[in-house]
């Protein structure tokens, strides 16, 4: 370890308590103006209650029992499976979630652009999976001084291009990295998918690619199921056993081993990496079917939208719905919203609209109506039809809600829930404010 660096546990540490002592003011959404000037963990200590310790509205929400639940969930689901699991961060771009999965036994955190790779190094992240190709110089330079000021520092990226893998040995050689950055191909999905090599063959390409250079390793094979094209069980499962199957392929051709017929560069294990949110129990079941290949491997999971899950797209898609026993995820992110206008008997309008709710994929869900007297009632008889930017439009029952009222929402798609909150409460069952969780998008 480098002298001028301390080690990642004390860098998270560090890090993490300085969090603590931001000072909250006019930039956090939602937060007691009466805290104004107060550290997060003075006000965290204050333990004020979401509903009567001066939130205004609208207010986004975590439950921490919920948070919880699926923490634990996911880390016995990886145990049992044999899977080590790396989430991805993107999710929820907040380091005190990081940490709490990496403390649920997670091997390292999954990210997507260099931006949130700068974070999560901020944060003394040690092990970080890039799930994308890296071809920007200076991403690629910062990434040199990382690694060669860091040797515990684990980072694998994808390669999914013959061209991609000369702009990165050119960026590395021009910046003098001393440790080749570790790679894994890339298998694209099928026709019309996202990103990576298209074929076995091409896949094979970036491989050589990769020989040819002293500046990258080759460590592995990856991909995303989730954009398999029309995705049915069958279709997935039949493109996991072709990434399956490409592994052994390399394997088998010696791609994993250098010249002297070890593992290259000091490779101890090769990597197959997939699993999104939606066919988690697909990968489980195809990463079992792996036989033994020269060297060990590290069969790494990297689902996120599992720590907080939601109300709406995952909610319908999750594993566990297809596998009940193996247990189930808890929605934990609620929004909240302050009734403003109701102009007729069945029309209401909330002070959230899409500036606070995730909608890219499905409209929240009224749930809960809470009265001014502090009495929560079923939302029966609410919808919510559409969002401005500040105004969520309800249609209403008589009597349903009237001015004043506070509306909970069910939220879809968290991703783009937290990205939209920079300091969100997080609230045990009785509306205690325990903590507040910091966002970096």
């Amino acid at each position: 370890m480098a002298a001028d660096k301390p080690a990642p546990a004390d860098r998270r540490a560090h890090a993490l308590a300085r969090l603590a002592e931001e000072r909250v003011d006019h930039r956090f959404k939602a937060l007691p103006p009466d805290a104004d000037g107060l550290t997060v963990g003075e006000l965290a200590a204050e333990r004020r209650n979401l509903f009567t310790g001066g939130f205004t509205t609208p207010v986004l929400a975590l439950s921490a029992e919920r948070l919880e639940h699926n923490l634990a969930l996911m880390e016995e689901y990886a145990t049992r499976h044999s899977l080590a699991f790396a989430p991805h961060g993107k999710t929820s771009m907040a380091p005190q979630l990081f940490q709490r999965q990496l403390d649920h036994g997670a091997w390292g955190i999954t990210l997507a652009v260099p931006h949130q790779v700068r974070v999560a190094r901020e944060f003394g992240i040690g092990r970080i999976f890039l799930a994308n190709e890296l071809v920007d110089a200076a991403a690629l330079r910062w990434l040199a001084g990382e690694l060669d000021s860091d040797p515990g520092f684990r980072f694998i990226c994808y390669v999914d291009s013959v061209p991609g893998v000369a702009l990165m040995d050119a960026a590395l050689r021009a910046a003098g990295a001393r440790r080749p950055v570790d790679v894994v191909v890339e298998l694209a999905a099928g026709d019309g998918a996202r990103t990576g090599a298209r074929t076995e063959a091409d896949c094979a390409d970036v491989a050589d690619a990769v020989a040819a250079t002293r500046t990258l390793r080759l460590v592995g094979v990856a991909g995303y199921e989730g954009e398999v094209p029309d995705a049915t069980p069958e279709r997935v499962h039949a493109w996991l056993r072709r990434l399956v199957a490409l592994a052994e392929e390399f394997d088998v051709a010696g791609r994993f081993k250098g010249p002297d017929g070890a593992g290259g560069h000091g490779l101890d294990e090769i990597v197959v990496s997939a699993g999104g949110s939606a066919w988690f129990d697909a990968v489980a079941d195809e990463f079992a079917s792996l036989p033994a290949l020269s060297l060990p491997v590290l069969k790494l999971l990297r689902s996120g939208a599992y720590v907080s899950h939601d109300d709406g797209h995952y909610k319908h898609l999750t594993p566990f719905n297809r596998v009940p026993e193996e247990g189930a995820l808890h929605p934990a992110f609620r929004l909240w919203a302050q009734v403003v206008s109701r102009p007729t008997p069945e029309q209401a309008f909330v002070n959230a609209g899409k500036r606070d709710a995730a909608y890219d994929l499905d409209l929240p869900a009224a749930q809960v109506v809470r009265r001014a007297d502090g009495t929560e009632e079923d939302a029966a008889g609410v919808t919510l039809t559409g969002l401005s930017d500040q105004h969520g439009w309800l249609r209403t029952a008589a009597g349903a809600v009237q001015v004043g009222d506070w509306v909970g929402l069910g939220l879809s798609h968290p991703c783009t829930s937290f990205d939209k909150w920079q300091l969100i409460p997080l609230v045990e069952a009785d509306g205690t404010v325990t903590d507040y969780i910091r966002t970096y998008f």
